[in-house]
């Protein structure tokens, strides 16, 4: 009994430093990820930025526009898809919307085992318009007079191609209403690029054999997820629900 309150401990204060950290980076990265969907000129955002026309995005920044590319494949050769559970702003945006959603879809069904490829699709795409079309600039950022109306005047001189990238993005993610999450664990480009560098991760969470398919990491898994599959972000937060103590943190031993 008091091994047992002991790991629920220790997962609620997982799940609280979690927290803390998202909150913080979305601090300091949140400016960009505005930016990289409302203001960013190129269909792919976050990748030209040092040829961006907006001087006053945080992607200008040259240590931090290195840093982040340097360290996010890094990242997740150590930890796997912990950038998604742990830093990245619109994870933590979407999080949020997922705890009103009207479904979480945390089951494991047909659907729940083909939607996820739709991350790599996601990842094709942007890879196409970035490295195929040349990530061709199809907005003019406007600056002039209040935010929000410069904002409006960006999306009134837009191009077709941009309005439709915006929306698409913006739909997904108004869809977490609906299911939770959605855009994180179906269509992110950067969490299927993620999900591929991850295979060779150092340390992770993870199933031992002692799982007997109880599906309770399940249950409270806010992208649906079960430890070290697709779409498990090491968040933490299934730590304290296995009823058989199955799910370990730390190097994963073949």
């Amino acid at each position: 009994m008091p091994e047992k309150t002991e790991k629920k401990t220790s997962g609620s204060l997982i799940t609280w430093v979690r927290r803390i950290t998202q909150t913080g980076m979305l601090a300091i990265l949140g400016q960009w990820s505005f930016y990289g969907i409302f203001r960013c000129p190129f269909p792919v955002p976050f990748v030209d930025c040092q040829t961006c026309p907006i001087i006053t995005c945080w992607g200008r920044i040259t240590t931090l526009f290195w840093g982040f590319w340097l360290l996010l494949p890094l990242s997740a050769i150590l930890f796997g898809r912990a950038f998604c559970g742990w830093v990245c702003p619109g994870g933590m945006v979407n999080q949020l919307i997922g705890k009103v959603s009207i479904t979480k879809m945390r089951v494991r069904n047909f659907f729940n085992r083909i939607a996820p490829w739709g991350l790599f699709a996601g990842l094709i795409i942007a890879l196409v318009l970035w490295l195929g079309l040349h990530n061709p600039r199809s907005m003019i950022p406007i600056r002039i007079g209040e935010f929000w109306g410069s904002i409006r005047l960006s999306f009134t001189h837009a191009t077709n191609f941009w309005l439709i990238r915006t929306f698409v993005v913006l739909g997904l993610v108004a869809a977490g209403f609906i299911v939770a999450n959605l855009w994180c664990r179906f269509a992110c480009p950067t969490g299927g690029l993620l999900e591929l560098i991850k295979r060779i991760s150092l340390f992770r969470i993870f199933k031992t054999s002692a799982c007997n398919d109880c599906n309770a990491c399940l249950k409270v898994c806010e992208m649906g997820s079960r430890p070290d599959e697709i779409n498990c972000t090491n968040c933490g937060d299934c730590l304290k629900s296995c009823p058989v103590d199955a799910i370990k943190i730390g190097r994963k031993r073949v």
